[in-house]
């Protein structure tokens, strides 16, 4: 039998996410990125105040934690000062969008030279489950205990389409994590963005639907289907913008 391909090597340990999150394979197919891309030694990743917070001492480079959506100021800071590291801001739907959503779209209108790699599961994971700009009609959280009503609070919110038709950006795209072709896909539009950023075209934006199992009340499997059903009309996958490099 063929062996799998080794664990990045600055994947210190496991990361304790919830059974069937997919916050685990996003952050695997981030380092294998950052490991192709030659990075392994100049590279600073952005954890928010969220289920990223897992990564604390998981990963063998530089992190920051920031203020709860404040990534989108805080990485600008620090690609300024260090034009040649490679900056990466991991971040959840509802700290970049709902907490953070002037500092992401600023960063974006400003073009800054980092990565940002969103992901969308449609609530706030960390903190109970609460209901996010994400958070599908008819939605069940903790905070829309009966669904979400679009009628009180609106519908759900396209930020990578809102990003790539207002400003000058390098690349945003939208993947998921339902299949291996998938999964691959994904890695591709991650890797992308981190190349923009590389060959200073501009900012980059991936999103990515993923299960989140424990919040959605649903199993593993279930969860995965949700996504193709429910999320992917709304949200479609695909490229969104590419300006290509140098």
């Amino acid at each position: 039998m063929a062996k799998g391909k080794k664990v990045p090597e600055k994947i210190l340990r496991q990361v304790p996410f919830c059974p069937g999150c997919g916050h685990g394979i996003i952050v695997r197919l981030m380092m294998e990125c950052i490991e192709e891309l030659g990075y392994n030694d100049n590279v600073l990743i952005g954890k928010p105040v969220g289920c990223a917070s897992l990564l604390d001492n998981a990963l063998a480079v530089d992190t920051f934690t920031g203020a709860h959506g404040r990534n989108g100021a805080s990485m600008t800071t620090i690609k300024r000062l260090k034009p040649d590291m490679l900056v990466v801001s991991y971040q959840g739907d509802g700290d970049a969008y709902n907490i953070g959503f002037s500092e992401t779209m600023n960063a974006a209108y400003r073009n800054e030279k980092f990565t940002v790699i969103t992901i969308n599961n449609g609530n706030f994971g960390m903190t109970g489950g609460q209901m996010a700009w994400t958070s599908m009609p008819g939605q069940v959280t903790a905070t829309s205990v009966n669904g979400r009503n679009v009628e009180l609070s609106g519908m759900p919110i396209r930020v990578p389409e809102m990003i790539a038709s207002s400003f000058d950006t390098a690349y945003v795209a939208r993947g998921s994590l339902f299949t291996p072709a998938e999964i691959k896909k994904t890695k591709s539009y991650i890797k992308k963005a981190m190349q923009a950023q590389i060959d200073g075209v501009g900012h980059s934006l991936v999103e990515v639907l993923s299960p989140c199992p424990t919040n959605w009340g649903l199993t593993p499997l279930a969860s995965m289907e949700r996504i193709v059903n429910e999320l992917v009309p709304y949200f479609p996958l695909g490229e969104i913008k590419n300006k290509g490099g140098k």
